[in-house]
């Protein structure tokens, strides 16, 4: 009979610190494209606003409008890059992912007091930047539509 083995990381401790060290918050791949695509339409936005909850990744001041651009692995999105876990140190991630998910609420529902409109991008949807700007356009141009209405 033989024995399981448990799998192990393929990187040392140190280099995976280093590669986790690596990830970044702002300014990611999927979230430049996302706002070139945007800014090429016309729309301008802050970025990064430290004074409103969560740090939403682009904000349209005036449509009341935030945009958040989230990793799918990091904020457990339901598709296959957010599904897959890391097979070593397992509890650690779902906890992580779990509490990231409990903060996005938690911010959303933060800043829909406050009177903002909340947008999620996916990483998984930017893989076409185009087709998702098109998109956040139309949901801009929206809401900027509904405020004006008596």
């Amino acid at each position: 009979m033989t024995r399981a083995r448990k799998r192990t990381d393929v990187f040392s401790p140190e280099k995976r610190s280093v590669i986790m060290r690596a990830v970044k918050s702002e300014n990611t791949g999927p979230e430049r494209a996302l706002r070139k695509a945007l800014h090429k339409m016309g729309f301008r936005y802050r970025l990064n606003a430290r004074d409103l909850p969560g740090k939403p990744d682009m904000v349209f001041p005036k449509y009341r409008a935030v945009i958040f651009v989230h990793g799918c692995f990091w904020h457990g999105h339901d598709c296959p890059r957010g599904r897959r876990l890391p097979k070593t140190n397992a509890a650690y991630w779902r906890r992580k992912i779990a509490r990231n998910i409990e903060r996005d609420r938690e911010t959303i529902a933060a800043l829909r007091r406050h009177g903002w409109f909340v947008k999620i991008s996916w990483e998984c949807d930017l893989n076409n930047s185009l087709k998702e700007a098109n998109k956040i356009a139309g949901w801009l141009l929206s809401r900027r539509a509904s405020r004006r209405a008596p």
